[in-house]
Formats: C-alpha cells, structure tokens, sequence
C-alpha cells in the first residue's frame, strides 16, 4: 500500500492504536494483571462500548474473553478492508482472512516484545515497584520471564531473563510468521 496517501496514514494510525488497546485488553485479561491500576482502568473504560455490545453475543469460553479476541480480529479486517479500498487493491475473503491473522498474532509479539523492552529500560532507572506501568509491565511480563528465571537464575546481580526473553519472542515471531509466507 502506498505509504504517501495521507488517509492511509490516519485511519492507520487511529485504527491500529485502538486495535493494541483492545488486544491489550485481552491480554491483561489473560495474565491476570491488576484492574484497579490506572492503566488497566483506562484500557478498560475505552473498550468497553464495543466489548459490552459484543459480550451480548459472544459468550466466554472458560476464562477466555472471546468477545474481546473477536473484536480484535473484526477490526483488524475492517482496517485492512479500509486500506485496501483507499490503496485501490482487491482482496478476497480468505486473502483477508489470512492477513488479518498474520496481523493479530505479529501484534501479539510486538505488545510482549515492547512490554520487555520498556521493562528492561525502566529497569536501568531503578524505577518505583508500585508505579502504574512498572506494576503493569510486571504482570504483563511475567507469564514470559517466570518460566526463563527458574532455568537461568541471575548471574553475578545480573538478570538476563529479559534479554533471553527479547530474543526468544523475536525469534518465535519470525518463525510463526515465516508460515504465513508458505500459504
């Protein structure tokens, strides 16, 4: 798509803004951060017209928040119906629906990945334990360093779980994603 149109750019932005938000959302759910942080509150509260709506429809299944996932994958396909439309290009169903998968499962990574990343910056700063984003970044990252941190404890007060994690999360995400380039 053309990069130089400038619709493209905005809906682009607006939409994919809104899409990490709402994946947020799911995944917050899913690791089971803390929903009285700030941060959380936000998230919530700017989800919830359209998670309300389709939690009508959509059951839960188990503890997974379906109606959110759902969300999150219809409005990736609308993004992508919207810029395509502008860019002149057809695509069919199943193109669609292949590329917006492609799109959901690189957002995934791209969240854990940049949640790590700022973890290990802020790390550097010694920042306060209970601030709203340390607080929120550690429960996000947890699921992904507790595993590294009982095979690789620290080494010398080093702590190179983050590290390992970066590395690992880059390399699933180019595997994972390389399989879309077979279909």
């Amino acid at each position: 798509m053309s990069q130089e149109n400038p619709f493209i750019f905005l809906v682009d932005t607006i939409l994919s803004i809104y899409i990490a938000i709402m994946l947020l959302r799911f995944i917050l759910q899913q690791v089971g951060a803390d929903f009285y942080n700030p941060i959380s509150q936000f998230i919530v509260k700017a989800t919830q017209p359209l998670v309300g709506v389709a939690r009508r429809y959509i059951p839960s299944v188990k503890k997974i928040d379906t109606a959110s996932l759902a969300l999150v994958f219809t409005l990736i396909i609308i993004k992508l119906v919207i810029l395509f439309s502008i860019a002149g290009y057809p695509m069919d169903a199943q193109q669609l629906a292949i590329r917006g998968l492609y799109d959901l499962i690189s957002l995934v990574f791209d969240i854990f990945i940049v949640a790590l990343f700022v973890q290990a910056i802020l790390s550097w700063v010694n920042p306060d334990p209970n601030h709203p984003v340390s607080s929120l970044l550690r429960d996000l990252t947890f699921p992904i360093l507790n595993p590294i941190r009982k095979f690789m404890p620290a080494m010398g007060g080093i702590d190179l779980s983050t590290l390992v994690g970066l590395i690992g999360l880059m390399f699933l995400k180019r595997l994972v994603l390389s399989l879309f380039q077979m279909l």
